[in-house]
């Protein structure tokens, strides 16, 4: 029986694709053969050697120890796009509250609940406080083209905004679903400064971090409005609070609050309701539950942050699946290894990855476990695992 580890709960769309009597999942158990997860934090945790993947329901995956992960041959899955109509739709309103004034217009009127006058009154007398401006016929910059910023793009262009998307390690899969309408950025800069909005869609990590900043805000239209749905340390704040001072940015919607954020003025702060809505969390685990079966199954490869792509139809008697260092001679070391113990191979896929690699060997008769136990000591090689198909 396959052991699955839940450090989070977990949408039972997902976990009941997992057969009673073939899997057993709980959030306590020893020797899990994987691990399923949403935002907890496994960076202090110790993780068994019994784990061969991780499934992260969501994108990100700043959570999770994942260089540690690829040294042992752990293989880290995410789920790209599943929650993309979720983070779409409250960044498409959030577009509109920007430029209505929304926010602060509600929070107005609820000041009136305990007041003595007639209400409709004051509230026709006041409203002209909070007249904004139409989306339709801005400038919308898209930062970042992946399974969210092409929903954002695409939608933005059927609202009527004139939009332009940057995007340079855009995937082919993205580029077939954006838009022809959606103008194609030359630099980071020139979207930056010809935006009226601009709103971000990309990774955090060591090139992105404080993507926006002083240099960033000083080429940017005056009273430009600025959405975060993406991570919060893409943005420096420091560097925000002087260009909102200085009317630069005229608001800042961000879905990632911190003390400093609530306190500064024309800064919306949302409670990270991006991908909070019950059908993004259905498909989030629908999505990583596959993953996982289908690796502990096969051992296929999707959507992996540490290991290539990697897919093969069964053609043998015995599945070997090795990870290892990608240096060279290593497909000959285990060939000849093969061999020498009388095993004929009948197909052998390689892929590698940020200097790792992913090999799916079948072969036409049962591999002994000395075998695999020989692979195991080939310099390069961090792991091994068997499957047997008949």
């Amino acid at each position: 029986m396959l052991k699955i580890q839940t450090l989070n709960k977990i949408s039972a769309a997902g976990l009941d694709l997992l057969p009673r009597g073939e899997y057993e999942t709980a959030s306590e158990m020893t020797n899990p053969d994987a691990v399923i997860l949403r935002s907890f934090k496994m960076h202090d945790m110790e993780i068994p050697a019994s784990v061969l993947a991780i499934a992260r329901a969501g994108a990100g995956v700043n959570n999770i120890p994942v260089d540690q992960c690829t040294e042992r041959g752990i293989v880290v899955f995410n789920t790209p796009g599943a929650n993309a109509n979720s983070v779409k739709e409250i960044v498409l309103a959030s577009l509109i509250i920007a430029s209505r004034n929304i926010t602060d217009a509600i929070i107005w009127a609820k000041s009136f609940a305990d007041s003595s006058e007639e209400v409709a009154k004051q509230i026709e007398k006041g409203k002209s406080l909070f007249s904004g401006k139409e989306i339709r016929g801005k400038k919308l910059g898209v930062i970042g083209l992946g399974a969210i910023g092409v929903m954002v793009a695409n939608d933005a262009v059927s609202l009527g905004m004139s939009v332009t998307g940057f995007d340079p390690f855009i995937s082919i899969e993205s580029a077939w679903g954006l838009s022809s309408s959606v103008k194609k950025g030359i630099s980071l800069d020139s979207v930056i400064a010809d935006s009226d909005f601009l709103t971000l869609h990309m990774p955090l990590n060591d090139s992105t971090k404080g993507l926006l900043g002083r240099e960033k805000f000083k080429i940017m239209k005056k009273g430009i409005k600025i959405l975060n749905f993406a991570r919060g340390g893409l943005v420096n704040n420091t560097d925000l609070r002087e260009a909102l001072l200085e009317g630069r940015v005229s608001g800042y919607i961000t879905d990632f609050p911190d003390e400093d954020l609530l306190k500064t003025e024309k800064v919306t702060c949302i409670p990270h309701l991006g991908a909070s809505t019950e059908e993004a969390e259905d498909n989030c685990a629908v999505m990583a539950v596959k993953q996982l079966k289908d690796f502990l199954e096969t051992g296929n490869i999707k959507n992996s942050v540490n290991f290539p792509d990697c897919r093969m139809e069964f053609s043998g008697t015995t599945r070997l699946l090795i990870t290892n260092k990608n240096i060279p001679n290593i497909i000959a070391q285990v060939s000849t290894t093969l061999a020498e113990g009388g095993i004929n191979i009948s197909e052998y896929f390689n892929k590698h990855k940020d200097g790792y690699a992913y090999n799916i060997v079948d072969t036409d008769s049962e591999v002994q476990d000395v075998l695999v136990e020989k692979l195991k000591t080939i310099d390069g090689i961090i792991s091994v695992r068997k499957i047997n198909i008949n």
